[in-house]
């Protein structure tokens, strides 16, 4: 399978214009890769045409135009539907057309996809993001990737524009797994401070103090130290939308059951996560602060 050099004048297509693929489309359109766009939410193609993208109809015709398709959606059915469904990229993209498709999914999804992609010539990284909004468009996320490591490597003007650190992860599936294992550290983690907060407040520590000296301890990481400033004010919309962590929650301990592995602590604070998120709202996974704040003693 030919190996595609990838400049910054290559062709680039994105699919899924949300709270990060809209700010990731953008800093590869500042750092002048020409752009094709598609989401089912026509506002926000048309905010990225008027930045200068071309907005295209449909799946199979922006792959018909590009040279790299990159995608970041929600779950994995929107992942098959975009790639494998009847009217999927794969029937039309040409030969050597790179996917790096950035979503959070299953390994098994990642491993589907290539291995289908593979009998069309197409190489698939999987090539997902860790990072908030406010890193997405400073351009300082960490992407892990899975897949053929030439192609990661050459995929690297790319990354550049978008992250401060990339790593190679392995085989296919290799990325998402190692998104998971991320994620389920960022869950437990907002989970554990969560807690904590409740724990303080409960024994009579002023809630601004209790927060203001929580988030500058060493045993607070500082993407949790962050949430802790915006709770303090109450602010809890959405970087990373508590339905996602549910979701990502969900392919976590889908993952630990087929490997027969005990996560007791991850699931309690899926199941809080869970119940924050059936709780309606777009707002961020930090609001299960809020929800230990609020229980009843």
């Amino acid at each position: 399978m030919a190996i595609k050099q990838i400049t910054s004048s290559t062709g680039l297509g994105f699919i899924g214009l949300g709270n990060l693929g809209s700010r990731i489309t953008r800093r590869l359109m500042t750092a002048g890769f020409p752009m094709t766009v598609l989401d089912r939410d026509l506002e926000k193609t048309k905010q990225l045409e008027s930045l200068g993208a071309t907005v295209a109809p449909d799946s199979r015709k922006l792959a018909e135009r590009v040279d790299v398709v990159l995608s970041c959606v929600s779950d994995g059915a929107a992942v098959e539907n975009i790639y494998l469904g009847p009217n999927g990229i794969l029937r039309t993209a040409r030969p050597a057309t790179v996917i790096i498709e950035m979503s959070t999914v299953a390994p098994e999804t990642s491993q589907e996809l290539s291995q289908a992609a593979h009998q069309f010539g197409i190489p698939v990284l999987d090539v997902p993001v860790s990072g908030s909004t406010p890193a997405a468009e400073a351009g300082a996320l960490t992407l892990f990737g899975g897949g053929d490591r030439q192609t990661f490597e050459n995929a690297s003007p790319i990354f550049a524009a978008i992250a401060k650190q990339w790593f190679y992860m392995g085989r296919s599936g290799s990325g998402v797994a190692m998104k998971l294992v991320v994620n389920t550290l960022l869950g437990l983690g907002m989970q554990a401070v969560a807690e904590a907060a409740a724990l303080g407040q409960k024994l009579g520590l002023p809630r601004e103090a209790l927060f203001e000296t929580l988030a500058k301890t060493a045993v607070v990481a500082p993407a949790l130290a962050g949430k802790l400033w915006s709770a303090r004010q109450n602010d809890y919309a959405p970087q990373f939308p508590v339905r996602l962590m549910s979701k990502d929650f969900g392919l976590i301990l889908a993952a630990a059951a087929q490997l027969d592995i005990s996560m007791p602590a991850t699931e309690r604070a899926a199941a809080v996560s869970s119940a924050e998120a059936a709780a309606g709202g777009e707002e961020d996974f930090s609001a299960v602060i809020r929800r230990m704040e609020l229980q009843e003693a």
